[in-house]
């Protein structure tokens, strides 16, 4: 399966591969074949398992686990966030972590600096998703890094989603944050690979 977003260049390539090889410019064609199956394994978007478990918060990217923090140190009770870096060679496709409503959906231009770095977080372009479930409150951060320049959020406030739906799209290696309220417990460690929508990132406490 391909993201929708990678259907118009995938159209493309087919076109101009069919067009190069009628011209009888095999070679051309054959880079341009090349190159549209690159796009199809990039936009490639599998189907996940998705925990049946209520108070599984699932992971909303692929790729390693980089950091886990407090958002303030001095408070005990304060919430936590935890950043997903994704290579150029993860899947890029972004889902929910819990099932609810969009409650907020914030654009912010920033720069593009190297999304392993903590400060990415912070100062890179990014969108800002809240998802408010039952149980939780959880907020999405897509984050381009030097090579993504492009975020794709599909979802609009108050559209409602399911745990593990897909939401948006971030283009080459990047960055997911997620902003668990401390009515939460986080069961993955920094170095972890996770899969979104599969792997769960942490758990609501009754």
């Amino acid at each position: 399966m391909v993201a929708r977003d990678g259907y118009p260049v995938l159209l493309a390539g087919v076109g101009l591969t069919s067009l190069f090889y009628a011209l009888d410019f095999p070679w051309i064609a054959l880079v341009f074949l090349l190159g549209t199956g690159f796009v199809a394994w990039f936009f490639r978007d599998p189907e996940r398992p998705i925990p049946a478990d209520e108070a599984a918060i699932v992971s909303p990217a692929d790729g390693k686990v980089v950091r886990i923090a407090s958002l303030d140190p001095s408070n005990p009770r304060a919430g936590r966030i935890l950043s997903i870096f994704l290579s150029p060679l993860d899947v890029h496709v972004n889902r929910s972590p819990i099932a609810g409503r969009i409650t907020d959906v914030q654009h912010h231009p920033g720069s593009f600096r190297p999304a392993m770095k903590d400060e990415a977080s912070v100062v890179n372009e990014q969108t800002v998703i809240t998802i408010s479930g039952e149980k939780t409150e959880v907020i999405v951060k897509q984050i381009a890094g030097i090579l993504a320049r492009r975020i794709v959020c599909w979802k609009r406030v108050g559209e409602t989603v399911q745990k593990g739906e897909r939401i948006g799209l971030i283009k080459f290696g990047s960055r997911a944050d997620v902003i668990l309220s401390p009515d939460t417990e986080i069961v993955v460690r920094p170095g972890d690979r996770v899969r979104a929508g599969s792997s769960i990132i942490a758990r609501i406490q009754s």
